[in-house]
């Protein structure tokens, strides 16, 4: 039986065109993609259109484990929405809508069977998370 999809957000204070350009691209990739302190994303591959991959690296900043987060993208809107389905066949949507002068990036994914929906979840918002005081942060500058 397949798994409800999980749903994770952020409002995010930076205009739609910055954040769709560090969701999007590698040398920002590299700067937030980690659920905690202790783990980095030493690489990041994009092809940003429809029938495109997309590659990063995940690993432990101790070396003791990494894995690679990869997958080819279904369905791209510049500024709106991406589709994409995993290297195992789960799929993913991102949306990126303007509201109330912020950003919201809305994240939808299939959850896999390994790990609870619970950490699942709270690893993706992890990720946005940190996607988003990467965002804020750099829109400082």
């Amino acid at each position: 039986m397949k798994k409800s999809p999980i749903t994770v957000q952020a409002s995010i204070a930076a205009p739609l065109q910055k954040v769709w350009d560090y969701w999007t691209g590698p040398e920002h990739i590299t700067q937030w993609n980690q659920a905690s302190e202790d783990w980095h994303c030493p690489k990041a591959s994009n092809d940003l259109r429809t029938g495109g991959k997309f590659s990063s690296t995940m690993a432990a900043k101790d070396g003791s484990m990494s894995f690679d987060f990869e997958g080819v993208y279904d369905e791209v809107i510049p500024g709106e929405l991406i589709r994409y389905t995993m290297a195992d066949g789960r799929e993913v949507s991102i949306s990126f809508e303007v509201k109330d002068g912020m950003t919201l990036v809305i994240e939808t994914f299939d959850p896999e069977s390994m790990h609870s929906e619970e950490l699942q979840r709270a690893g993706w918002q992890a990720i946005m998370d940190n996607f988003k005081r990467y965002v804020e942060t750099m829109s400082r500058d």
